[in-house]
């Protein structure tokens, strides 16, 4: 039985929320966050090639956001938009976070507050499993930003799924001692994911779980035997579409193992799941954007678009859908609405806890800024930027090409450039590229008083 005046505050807001409650009545949060898993690689978005039962099942007991954007089209930036609720420039991580200094294009202000920060303070046990990708040493590791418990990888991709380095460097940590452990790092991940929810089941405290999986980034490396299910089940499938996919329907498998974790500990009726990815699928190594335009990498919807649910058994209504777009910022306020966590500092992103209850939130207004530094060739260290307001949508995909306008509404694949074949006065004269075009600018004025490198880098000398 729910206590009385959680059934009263559910009456209320049409919707059990937790909202005035005492800590040990609030939900445990487990936030699962993919990498490079595109918007179609669930098989509950419709190809036919691809099995993700577990995350098919959750999805069919909660609320899928079927319009629902990552803050960048790359890692690091989108996991400091995640943990910060700000737009993720506007909180020194411009592009992605690397081990080498000359090829790094961020640095996560240290003044800024993470979500296991403010969860922790309102009697929340934070533990950290998986992928980190914000940061190597001090201040900037899992421990110093709010995690109780750490145990994962600090740095980006790994160059082998079951030798964990990156250019040979070992970046697997429990809190703050290195470890060597042998096994598939999906295996690993979602088993620490395991004994982690068996520990804090018998904690007197709700727990925040920050799951991340290096699943599905390169090096596409799923256990053969995963490879040999997809090519048997998937006659004519191309090898590198059947790795990715192996290695996918691997990490649902785990992610199935996460779950019945919560079943089998009595805790997952009152546990909130938010499932996303950082980014849209890598095209290069077999992901699937179906009609999307493009992939990761870029500000076109293929790479920007991706899966994203939220499951509260029996408090948010099994099998919804809604069509409210989000972004992954807005997930840092969302959580606080759920749990009654009160955070008076500065957040970018909008709740959609109303949501989940059958109201709308109104974002038709707001100015979704998607932006990425990089370096090489095709970047030499520029960045590239998309916003959207409304239905429409202004892009510069490359740091030398022209603005591109599109109207997703009646344009979601992105065919027809609205600005193609103007220049100059031209441009002006269409209102909605003076109007993005004007926020843009304005973005570029806020995120140039944020420093992006680290006191005393070689980049700022």
């Amino acid at each position: 039985m729910f206590p009385i005046r959680r059934i009263i505050h559910g009456l209320i807001c049409g919707v059990i929320f937790p909202a005035g409650l005492s800590v040990a009545d609030r939900p445990n949060i487990l936030l699962i966050f993919t990498d490079d898993q595109g918007y179609y690689d669930v098989s509950y978005n419709g190809l036919d090639d691809i099995e993700t039962p577990a995350l098919d099942a959750l999805a069919e007991e909660g609320m899928r956001f079927d319009n629902f954007y990552a803050n960048c089209p790359v890692c690091s930036p989108s996991r400091a938009a995640l943990l910060t609720g700000r737009q993720q420039d506007l909180v020194g991580v411009q592009g992605v976070i690397r081990d080498l200094e000359d090829n790094s294009w961020g640095y996560w202000d240290p003044d800024t507050t993470s979500i296991a920060t403010v969860l922790g303070k309102s009697g929340y046990e934070t533990a950290l499993v998986g992928k980190w990708h914000l940061g190597l040493e001090g201040p900037n590791i899992p421990n110093q930003r709010g995690f109780k418990y750490f145990k994962g990888f600090l740095g980006d991709m790994m160059d082998d799924y079951y030798h964990h380095r990156r250019h040979g460097h070992n970046f697997m940590r429990e809190n703050g001692t290195v470890i060597d452990p042998e096994g598939h790092a999906t295996d690993l991940f979602s088993q620490w994911a395991v004994d982690y929810i068996g520990q804090a089941s018998k904690m007197a405290q709700p727990f925040f779980l920050y799951l991340a999986y290096n699943a599905p980034h390169s090096p596409i490396q799923p256990p053969q035997e995963w490879v040999d299910r997809v090519m048997k089940r998937e006659p004519g499938i191309a090898e590198k579409r059947a790795k990715l996919v192996a290695l996918v329907e691997h990490m649902d498998a785990g992610i199935g193992e996460v779950v019945q974790a919560l079943k089998d500990n009595g805790i997952y009726r009152n546990t909130v799941i938010i499932f996303s990815s950082d980014n849209g699928g890598s095209l290069r190594f077999g992901s699937d954007n179906g009609p999307l335009r493009a992939g990761k990498g870029t500000v076109y919807e293929g790479g920007l678009r991706v899966p994203n649910f939220v499951v509260w058994k029996d408090r948010i209504p099994a099998g919804s859908m809604s069509h409210h777009t989000g972004m992954t910022m807005d997930i840092f306020p969302t959580i606080l609405e759920i749990c009654g966590a009160q955070w008076d500092g500065p957040i970018d992103g909008v709740s959609f806890a109303p949501v989940l209850h059958g109201k709308a939130v109104d974002v038709s207004q707001r100015a979704m800024i998607f932006s990425r530094r990089e370096g090489g060739l095709a970047y030499n260290g520029k960045t590239i930027e998309a916003v959207r307001i409304g239905d429409f949508k202004l892009l510069q995909n490359y740091p030398f090409a022209p603005y591109e306008l599109y109207h997703i509404a009646e344009d979601p694949y992105e065919k027809n450039d609205l600005l193609k074949g103007k220049s100059g006065n031209e441009l002006n004269r269409v209102p909605q590229f003076s109007q993005l075009r004007s926020r843009l600018s304005q973005h570029f004025q806020e995120r140039g008083r944020i420093p992006w490198q680290p006191p005393g880098s070689n980049a700022k000398r």
